[in-house]
C-alpha cells in the first residue's frame, strides 16, 4: 500500500474535509479525491460519509483511522534512520531550559565549526518531553538533568554540575516555597529531596519559567531553589544571595547527552569527547 494515500486519509480524517486536508497537504481536492477512491477501492470499504460540513468516517474508516496513524509514525521513524545512514546531514537537538542558559550555545558553535555542512535544528524543553521525543525519533540527542534509567536511552557524555541552594540574603526567617521551572523539573525534585534532607516537608511551590526571574523572587525572599552555580554566577546573583554548596552525597544532577541506542548519530566519538564546560 502507497503510504502516500495514508497520508492523505488522515489529513482529511483529522479536517473532516476533503477541501481543508488538500489544502493542508497543498495539493488539489480532485488529487485527495482520487486518492481516496484509490485506497477505497484496494481495501474494499468505504471510508468517509459526505455530510453538509464536509467528511465524517464510516465505521470501516474508524477502524482504519488509528492503524493508519500507527502506520504512519513507522514509516517516519524508519525515513528518520535511512536519512542520516551514510553522513549526518541533520542534528536535531533538544535541551533542558537549564542547560540552555549553560552549555547550548558553546556546544552549537562547536558543531558548527568542526561540522559546518550539518544542519542543525533545535528544541528546548524539559526532562520528561525530551525523553518522549527521543523515543519517538523526533530528535537527535538531547541534554537532560538526570541519568536516564529507560533502556533505549544511550548517555553519550556527562556533565557535572555544582548544585547551590539559595536562600534570602541577611534574614533570620527563610520562605519555604520552592521556585521552580514547574513541578516536573529536575531542580524543583532536587528542592524536595535537599528538604526532605533538612527535615522540612510542608512547602509551596511557585512555577516560574525563567532563570533570572527565580534569583530576583529569591533576593525578593519569596523563596529558595536549587540551581547550577554557573547559571547563578552568569546572571550576577552570587553576591546577592545566601549560597551553600549542596554536598553531592546528598544531591547530585549531572547533565546528560543523549540518544537513543538504535539512532546514534555518525558523529558519536565526536559528542563523547566533546569539551563544552
Amino acid at each position: 500500500m502507497d503510504s502516500n494515500l495514508l497520508k492523505i486519509f488522515i489529513a482529511v480524517t483529522k479536517s473532516k474535509s476533503f477541501t481543508l486536508g488538500a489544502k493542508k497537504l497543498k495539493v488539489t481536492q480532485a488529487n485527495v479525491t482520487l486518492r481516496i477512491k484509490q485506497l477505497e477501492k484496494q481495501l474494499g470499504h468505504k471510508l468517509f460519509h459526505r455530510v453538509p460540513k464536509g467528511v465524517i468516517l464510516t465505521k470501516e474508516g474508524e477502524k482504519l483511522f488509528p492503524l493508519a496513524c500507527e502506520l504512519e509514525k513507522k514509516f517516519k521513524e524508519v525515513q528518520m534512520q535511512m536519512k542520516n545512514i551514510n553522513l549526518q546531514e541533520t542534528l536535531v537537538v533538544a535541551s533542558t531550559h537549564s542547560n540552555a542558559s549553560k552549555r547550548l550555545i558553546p556546544f552549537l558553535k562547536n558543531l558548527n565549526t568542526d561540522f559546518p555542512n550539518i544542519e542543525l535544528k533545535l528544541v528546548i524543553k524539559t526532562k520528561l518531553p525530551i525523553i518522549r521525543l527521543l523515543l519517538d525519533y523526533k530528535i537527535d540527542i538531547g541534554f537532560i538533568n538526570h541519568v536516564p534509567k529507560n533502556k533505549d536511552i544511550l548517555v553519550l557524555k556527562k556533565f557535572h554540575n555544582e548544585l547551590l541552594f539559595l536562600e534570602k540574603k541577611d534574614t533570620k526567617i527563610q520562605n519555604n516555597t520552592i521556585l521552580a521551572y514547574e513541578e516536573n523539573c529536575a531542580y524543583h525534585n532536587a528542592m524536595k529531596t535537599y528538604y526532605e534532607h533538612i527535615n522540612i516537608y510542608d512547602c509551596d511551590l511557585i512555577e516560574i519559567a525563567d532563570f533570572e526571574v527565580i534569583l530576583s523572587c529569591i533576593e525578593l525572599g519569596m523563596g529558595r531553589a536549587i540551581i547550577p552555580r554557573i547559571i547563578v554566577e552568569k546572571y550576577g546573583y552570587i553576591d546577592k544571595l545566601k549560597t551553600t554548596v549542596v554536598d553531592k552525597n546528598i544531591l547530585e544532577i549531572p547533565t546528560c547527552l543523549v540518544c537513543r541506542k538504535d539512532n546514534i548519530p555518525k558523529i558519536s566519538e565526536y559528542l563523547k569527547n566533546i569539551n563544552i564546560d
